[in-house]
């Protein structure tokens, strides 16, 4: 099976009885009763699966799901990974009052394309189905089966069977190929035990692909298993694809660890949630109106929760209403943004709207506040909105987060992204991705940083590099900042002088006060001369108050009257040339230098002598060998 062949799922749907199996059963070869309790009562309990090869060489996945009131959430488990379904209704019956349910969850589902499917046309006059067609398309006016094109069948003689094919394969054809390179997503709708094998799960596999040997995540518990085996259309296989019925067999998972609605993914990608937000439709049709907080059951992918419905600019939503709304689960699952879900009544259980999910891990909401409203609008409107939205509420993210937070694949949102920097709303800094707005607020707070260091140390030449960084929050990034700091070093506003970071136009002025103690401070280090002791002792000798000791030796060190050999012990920068001559001197006459020999050369104390060949060593001016050193990087101007 080459990489190119195009994989899909269609599904059925319509009442009971009316003749989906057989129908299927005809265009695949396959019974999808699989189940003996199933074949003695006719009726598909659980997800029945066939699969079949178009003309043109793409494989079709079949899910035969129930249509049984009973069975109403193994339909809504099956459908999520839906491309094009059949809604079959028997000629000789019409249209019941399940196939509108069915009809109701799909447009609720927005299920991209569908087949009117008749069927049992053997057993009906021609002018009779004209009129069952007629019923059944006023029945679907105003619905995404409106257009939908009209196959007549009889499953039993195999009439009308190769049209119907054709035209599932002129639909299909024109459907955009599912996302293989976004994360992996398999809601498990069936897992059960083989003896010596294991846990097997299926599903369809939403997005992304898996190999033998990977690992995946199953949510809940939460547990990283390897794939040990997998099925693809009931034939092993080595890799599964996006649009392809799976079966998992997962080492080292206990089947009794899983429940319904449980996901098989990327590690690390989704996260469980027990609230969202959502665009919430309320049918028309629904029996009342829905109040503020009001129990429902919620089938989303595999999964059935009850849930809490938390009107946000209301307290009552009338049938036929559209609103955003905040749903709180009772037990979280795994839940992305563009999700659709299916609403039932809490009792009795009936459908009575559905949505899709805007935001799958928003804060709790205040009520009737128009700026909530308005982020709520602002996310719905489109990709675009919610990625930058998304961003201004995460600071800055990395292109993974911004993956696990808006549920696309990286190859869509690498075109957002690009077209959001053409359209200036957002940037890319370093390697994670902010907002322009955000990143503009974040140059000022590093302006203002500047500024108020220089308001409060006028001496010094400027702030420190890594103290300017720790100004912004924790999550940018060094390479982030760097470019942010780059930016206003290129603009002219700010520069940066070895490892201060200073306003282009600022200049360190003392005061008359300061300008007598710098005085000073130079003249107890210009007459120690490179016998110079340690700091205390030195600032004993200056008397600087200890208020001010920071400021005069960050100056003295930024204009290069002082040299720092180490914490302690700094020389006057004349002291400090004195000594560098002299072992130039001394690597011009012999090839090694000892300790001994350069503090009787400069003389000096031990100690001293000993911090200026440990800095003539680390400026790679000299290497240490043994007790000796030996001229390195001399040629380098000093």
């Amino acid at each position: 099976m080459s990489h190119a062949t195009r994989y899909h799922i269609i599904g059925t749907a319509g009442h009971v009885d009316h003749g989906k199996t057989v129908l299927i059963n005809k265009l695949t070869g396959i019974n999808t009763d699989r189940l003996k309790e199933e074949q003695e009562r006719g009726i598909s309990i659980e997800l029945g699966f066939a699969p079949f090869r178009l003309a043109d060489g793409s494989m079709v996945g079949v899910v035969d799901v129930p249509g049984h009131e009973k069975f109403i959430h193994n339909m809504l488990a099956g459908i999520g990974g839906i491309d094009l379904v059949l809604l079959v209704v028997d000629v000789n019956e019409g249209v019941m009052p399940q196939t509108r349910e069915h009809l109701q969850i799909l447009q609720l589902l927005q299920i991209p394309r569908g087949i009117l499917v008749l069927t049992k046309c053997d057993l009906a006059e021609d002018d009779w189905i004209d009129i069952v067609e007629e019923e059944v398309r006023e029945t679907l006016a105003g619905t995404f089966l409106a257009e939908a094109p009209c196959c007549r069948v009889s499953a039993i003689q195999g009439d009308g069977i190769e049209e119907l094919k054709q035209t599932i394969q002129r639909i299909l054809t024109e459907l955009p190929p599912r996302d293989e390179d976004g994360p992996t997503r398999l809601p498990i709708d069936r897992h059960f035990t083989i003896s010596g094998f294991g846990t097997v799960v299926t599903g369809t596999l939403l997005s992304g692909r898996i190999k033998i040997g990977d690992t995946v995540e199953v949510m809940p518990p939460g547990e990283t298993v390897r794939v040990r085996e997998i099925q693809v259309h009931g034939e092993k296989a080595a890799v599964a694809r996006a649009g392809q019925r799976v079966a998992l067999n997962l080492a080292g998972l206990e089947r009794s660890n899983l429940t319904r609605g449980a996901v098989a993914a990327t590690p690390g990608f989704f996260t469980m949630t027990d609230r969202f937000d959502a665009r919430f439709n309320l049918l028309p049709e629904a029996p009342r109106p829905i109040k503020f907080r009001d129990p429902v059951h919620l089938h989303m992918g595999t999964a059935k929760v009850t849930a809490r419905v938390v009107l946000l600019d209301r307290d009552e939503m009338k049938p036929g209403e559209s609103v955003l709304a905040q749903f709180h689960l009772d037990s979280p699952l795994v839940a992305h943004r563009q999700d659709r879900f299916i609403v039932r009544s809490y009792s009795p259980m009936t459908t009575i709207g559905g949505g899709q999910i805007i935001d799958p891990t928003p804060a709790k909401h205040k009520r009737f506040r128009a700026e909530v409203m308005h982020a709520l609008k602002e996310l719905e409107s489109g990709e675009g909105s919610f990625i930058v939205q998304k961003l201004a509420e995460l600071g800055c993210v990395k292109l993974k987060e911004l993956e696990q937070a808006s549920g696309m694949g990286r190859e869509r949102i690498t075109t957002l992204l690009e077209d959001l920097t053409r359209a200036e709303q957002v940037r890319r800094i370093g390697d994670q991705w902010v907002t322009s707005e955000t990143a503009r607020a974040w140059q000022r707070v590093l302006v203002e940083t500047v500024n108020n260091f220089h308001r409060d140390n006028a001496l010094q030449p400027g702030i420190f590099h890594a103290t300017l960084k720790a100004a912004l929050p924790a999550k940018v990034a060094p390479k982030a900042f760097e470019q942010l700091l780059g930016d206003l070093i290129a603009d002219g506003q700010l520069v940066q002088r070895s490892e201060w970071v200073a306003r282009t136009d600022f200049t360190p002025t003392p005061t008359a006060e300061q300008s007598q103690l710098l005085q000073t401070l130079e003249k107890v280090y210009l007459d120690a001369g490179v016998e110079a002791k340690g700091r205390v002792d030195m600032l004993a000798l200056a008397k600087v108050p200890d208020m001010q000791v920071e400021s005069l030796l960050t100056f003295l060190f930024a204009n290069g009257t002082l040299v720092r050999l180490n914490d302690d012990t700094f020389l006057h920068r004349q002291a400090y040339q004195k000594a560098f001559t002299a072992m130039k001197a001394h690597f011009a006459e012999k090839e090694t230098l000892t300790l001994a020999e350069f503090r009787d050369c400069i003389g000096s104390a031990r100690k001293q002598t000993q911090a200026i060949l440990e800095l003539f060593d680390s400026l790679k001016y000299t290497m240490r060998k043994g007790d000796e050193r030996v001229a390195w990087q001399l040629n380098r101007e000093e």
